[in-house]
């Protein structure tokens, strides 16, 4: 008997912060995926100033359901944001709710605090069922961190399905440079290995808006420019997230700035730049085998500077999931609306060598119109 095709719409609004990201998708929830129309939206600097307040002041949050102050405003406007993306898109494409089997929903994190088995989305996933009159499946991290997991990386199953799909010979690391990066190590059907390596771009984009009021490096261009301050480097890779063990996650906030302050401006986005690229050099130490090929997805996969570091640092080839014909910067929007069929199915999200978590655990909540 054939297995049922789902129509899943993903929506990703990631830890850079910079707007959402949609993705349609057909799958089984296993290994037939097909990818399909996209679209994106940038957030306008009134929602990014809305996100980096609820980002800070969900520092103090200790009850994940709560909402405080600007934190209600924030997730108002974050359902309300991703309704419209999913309504223009369905309008854009003469689709109607009754195409799509379910929309899988990150919402915004603003706190991911797994030792206190605290992770904070915002997003209101029964509102947007009600908006979109389409079931919504969302809220995808809270049971692994309740049964002791990370809660992250989720991506990682996701990354498999596209790595046995393209017939990679493995192992294979596909690498996601998001505000934080997180990898992916697969060897065939042996349930993915995967954790947080470190910083993304979220400290780049922040020290940019600081220092040139421009939300990220274009290009690369001025981490191209300056010089790499080793000592500063050096500061940045003391940190003791690079030398826990597995499993282990970050929350986009984990480093401090503190080591560039004083840098001149070139010189800290290049530094920022070499510490995501150095910080796969830890984490490469931490995988079982020499990876024969990794793919860079997410927005560092637009920075030309930071893959030459990165290639400069990783002894295997490196390529852009572009060359496979996956686009960069929709992976994760497609792996939600993947995830959100496992979901749906009751299929594992998180696996013990993803997230620490016991053993295999689906995951989400649903909600339906």
């Amino acid at each position: 008997m054939a297995k049922k095709i789902y129509t899943a719409i993903g929506l990703m609004s990631g830890t850079s912060m910079d707007g959402i990201d949609l993705a349609l998708i057909k799958t089984d929830g296993l290994n037939f995926v097909e990818t399909g129309a996209w679209a994106s939206v940038t957030y306008t600097a009134s929602q990014r100033a809305i996100l980096r307040q609820a980002l800070d002041a969900a520092t103090t949050l200790t009850n994940r359901i709560a909402r405080p102050g600007v934190l209600a405003a924030a997730e108002a406007m974050i359902t309300a944001a991703h309704a419209q993306i999913v309504s223009e898109f369905l309008a854009a494409g003469n689709l109607q709710a009754s195409n799509i089997d379910v929309v899988g929903f990150h919402g915004q994190t603003v706190l991911h605090r797994p030792d206190l088995r605290l992770t904070v989305q915002l997003g209101d996933g029964a509102a947007l069922a009600q908006l979109l009159k389409i079931p919504v499946v969302y809220d995808m991290r809270a049971a692994d961190i309740a049964a002791g997991g990370q809660g992250a990386p989720l991506v990682p199953v996701f990354h498999q399905a596209l790595v046995l799909a393209a017939r990679l010979e493995g192992p294979v690391a596909v690498l996601n440079l998001g505000g934080v990066g997180n990898i992916t190590y697969i060897d065939g059907l042996a349930d993915p290995l995967a954790f947080d390596t470190g910083p993304g771009n979220a400290l780049i984009d922040d020290e940019m808006r600081l220092r040139f009021g421009k939300d990220y490096d274009k290009d690369g261009r001025i981490g191209g420019q300056g010089q790499v301050n080793q000592s500063a480097l050096a500061k940045l890779m003391a940190h003791p997230y690079f030398t826990a063990g597995l499993p282990k996650s970050l929350d986009r906030n984990a480093f401090s700035r503190e080591p560039v302050v004083a840098l001149a401006n070139e010189e800290a986005i290049a530094t920022l730049t070499a510490f995501t690229a150095e910080s796969l050099r830890a984490a490469e130490k931490l995988l079982p085998k020499q990876p024969r090929l990794w793919v860079v997805a997410g927005g560092g996969a637009l920075n030309p500077t930071l893959l030459a570091m990165i290639s400069n640092r990783i002894s295997a080839k490196v390529i852009i999931a572009d060359d496979l014909g996956w686009p960069a910067q929709l992976i994760e929007a497609q792996a939600w609306g993947y995830l959100a069929v496992r979901s749906l199915l009751g299929l594992p999200l998180t696996f013990p060598s993803t997230t620490g978590v016991a053993s295999a655990l689906t995951g989400g909540v649903i909600s339906r119109p």
